[in-house]
């Protein structure tokens, strides 16, 4: 096999990765068990992920849990504590910290103003103006 063959396998088995990321996102997921069902080690796992889609593997499900708990939020008839159960956070301290770093203020405070900032807008679109970035600045990195 080529190393390009190699590569494209490798680039399918990260979308696979990063597939159930977006479908199970709500379920326990670490990086060991996304590795397993790889066929990788977890080591290798994250860094040809981050090499791919810019952010390691658990920066990618964390990110999918805050895009999914701000569409929570928004409906406005969960706790902040119901919607980080249902996103598949366990510890709510962990939730709060994560969301805070990348919508940039609070659940609580979100959960207060998100329904006034997209009232009016299609649900479609509001997913699309609230979508959390996680890296911004997220370059391709070369490959050797």
């Amino acid at each position: 096999m080529t190393s390009h063959e190699q590569r494209l396998r490798d680039l399918r088995v990260l979308r696979r990765v990063r597939d159930r990321i977006d479908r199970d996102y709500a379920q326990p997921l670490d990086v060991e068990a996304l590795a397993r069902g790889a066929h990788m080690s977890a080591g290798h796992l994250s860094r040809e992920f981050r090499t791919a889609f810019g952010e390691s593997p658990y920066g990618y499900l964390m990110t999918r849990r805050i895009e999914r708990a701000m569409s929570l939020l928004r409906r406005g008839d969960l706790s902040v504590t119901e919607v980080c159960f249902a996103v598949g956070c366990s510890s709510l301290g962990t939730f709060s910290t994560r969301f805070t770093q990348l919508v940039g203020i609070s659940p609580s405070a979100y959960k207060k103003t998100a329904a006034d900032t997209v009232e009016g807008i299609p649900a479609c679109v509001a997913k699309q103006v609230t979508r959390p970035v996680r890296n911004r600045e997220a370059r391709a990195v070369p490959r050797s």
